[in-house]
């Protein structure tokens, strides 16, 4: 069987922290900003873990 290829758009999006968990950015900071609070747009700022339920499938296309 053949080698699987990365998917690219996933390994832009995701990064593997050292001891295996997933690391995302979190959603709704590209626009509409102006109705956002301050304090919600910093919290926005920082990233993330990946949910449990969907750690296997990111991984099988990261290939990690």
């Amino acid at each position: 069987m053949p080698k699987l290829k990365t998917k690219k758009t996933v390994a832009k999006r995701f990064k593997l922290t050292k001891k295996g968990k997933i690391k995302r950015q979190r959603a709704y900071k590209s626009h509409i900003l102006t109705k956002k609070t301050s304090k919600r747009k910093r919290k926005l700022r920082r990233g993330t873990t990946v949910d449990k339920t969907n750690v296997k499938s990111i991984k099988m296309v990261l290939h990690n």
